[in-house]
């Protein structure tokens, strides 16, 4: 394997020109977001996963939350105006997305769905997340971020 093989997520920030860092981890075999963050020598509250869900409406949402916390899916369906949500099951990510479970970024879905991060994203000068594929993240800030994709900021996280 090549030393540094770009994935699509990160084609896609080069195209639109929205700098970014590239952290890499394929040696390791856990998709454990707060190992990641622990190996990467990062943060767990600035290292977001990716949560595809699908609403009682029967609408998709993408909600990013720290890897160390647990989407609140009472507050994700209030933020979306949904009466419910529920996680979208692991063998509909792949055909809805076109990313694998642990590989999940908010950037370069097949389809862009209504995406929520939680709000404590804005309080990092940058946050990371998946680059698309498992083993490989992108760190930036969340206003580059939201130049290529519209992110609404909300609490989203069950409380501790």
């Amino acid at each position: 394997m090549k030393k540094e093989e770009k994935t699509n997520v990160q084609r896609l920030l080069e195209q639109k020109k929205i700098p970014y860092t590239s952290h890499c981890y394929v040696d390791q075999p856990s998709t454990n977001g707060e190992e990641i963050a622990k190996l990467l020598g990062q943060d767990p509250a600035r290292v977001f996963k990716t949560l595809v869900t699908q609403g009682k409406s029967k609408t998709y949402y993408v909600f990013m939350v720290p890897v160390a916390e647990e989407l609140d899916l009472k507050k994700a369906a209030k933020a979306a105006g949904e009466k419910s949500i529920a996680m979208l099951p692991q063998k509909e990510l792949l055909p809805l997305t076109g990313y694998v479970h642990g590989g999940c970024s908010p950037v370069g879905m097949k389809k862009q769905f209504a995406t929520f991060i939680q709000e404590s994203a804005a309080n990092y000068e940058t946050i990371m997340c998946s680059a698309g594929k498992i083993g490989y993240q992108v760190e930036l800030p969340l206003e580059q971020l939201q130049k290529i994709i519209r992110i609404t900021p909300a609490d989203i996280i069950v409380e501790a």
